[in-house]
């Protein structure tokens, strides 16, 4: 799963940034829950750690406890959410 996200801080320019495995796998042991769970609505606090851990992983400087970090921006919104095709691996598993 792959979700671009554009993080509104409450001071400074917006910036994007996009998940990969090891946020999703890190959502997923905060959480307790499977990442298929989504289909059925995202919350705000999940969006916020999306960001949170993808801003991280892409080396912009966050406060090292979470709720600090959503303290410091006004909105997190999706620009692009892509699911991965179970097919297209499958395919690339067989050649």
């Amino acid at each position: 799963m792959k979700i671009t996200l554009k993080v509104t801080p409450n001071e400074g320019d917006p910036y994007e940034v996009t998940t990969n495995l090891f946020v999703v796998v890190a959502w997923e042991r905060r959480t307790k829950r499977q990442a298929s769970s989504l289909a059925n609505g995202i919350g705000a606090e999940d969006l916020a750690f999306f960001a949170y851990e993808s801003a991280k992983q892409s080396g912009v400087t966050v406060p090292a406890v979470f709720d600090d970090f959503i303290k410091r921006i006004q909105a997190v919104d999706v620009v692009t959410s892509e699911a991965p095709n179970p097919t297209d691996a499958a395919l690339t598993d067989a050649q």
